[in-house]
């Protein structure tokens, strides 16, 4: 049963990978309009060397976290307190409220992405990636969360890649900079 369900994830994740790919790195997708004045913030934070780029994080991130509805908010809340409690299922099923009634927010597809990686959910994982970057290509976060599906199922070179592009909107992230240092030293004489 078990190996059924690895089996199943890793044939989604494949397939679901060609598709993600064109749309993560074929930069094709434009910024939603919420977000578009967010953007001193996003140069801010992509500056290695500026010294208030947690500001400019913390910014972005609290702008992320509203849905414009109290209610929804509620249930991105609910779906956030029992990941923290390690309440896999009730997370999920939270979450998937939030992304049922509110199909443009981004943050609750990511918040559902996080919880179906943390069940093993690779392939639904990916999906709701696809919709976070489909809504927010600069989520730094999905991409990074894109970048440890793809280190998990052993496609180090798309992991490396998500990784760079999650760095280079935030250089800021030791566990994306942790990441990429690993892969380098596993990628070390492998023709890319």
């Amino acid at each position: 049963m078990a190996m059924n369900r690895i089996t199943d994830n890793f044939s989604v994740a494949l397939l679901l990978s060609a598709i993600l790919v064109n749309l993560v790195f074929g930069g094709a997708v434009a910024a939603r309009a919420e977000t578009a004045g967010l953007d001193r913030y996003f140069e801010e934070l992509a500056d290695p060397d500026y010294d208030g780029w947690s500001r400019a994080e913390s910014d972005i991130r609290r702008a992320w976290s509203r849905s414009g509805s109290a209610a929804m908010d509620l249930l991105l809340q609910r779906g956030q307190d029992a990941l923290d409690a390690g309440d896999i299922p009730a997370a999920i099923e939270h979450l998937t409220a939030l992304t049922d009634h509110a199909p443009d927010f981004a943050e609750g597809w990511n918040a559902r992405a996080s919880a179906y990686f943390m069940a093993g959910m690779y392939g639904p994982s990916m999906v709701d990636v696809a919709h976070v970057l489909q809504l927010e290509p600069r989520h730094w976060g999905a991409l990074a969360g894109l970048g440890m599906i793809f280190e998990e199922m052993g496609d180090e070179p798309r992991a490396r890649e998500a990784y760079e592009r999650s760095f280079a909107l935030n250089p800021h992230q030791q566990d994306v900079k942790d990441a990429l240092g690993r892969l380098q030293r596993a990628l070390a004489g492998t023709a890319l």
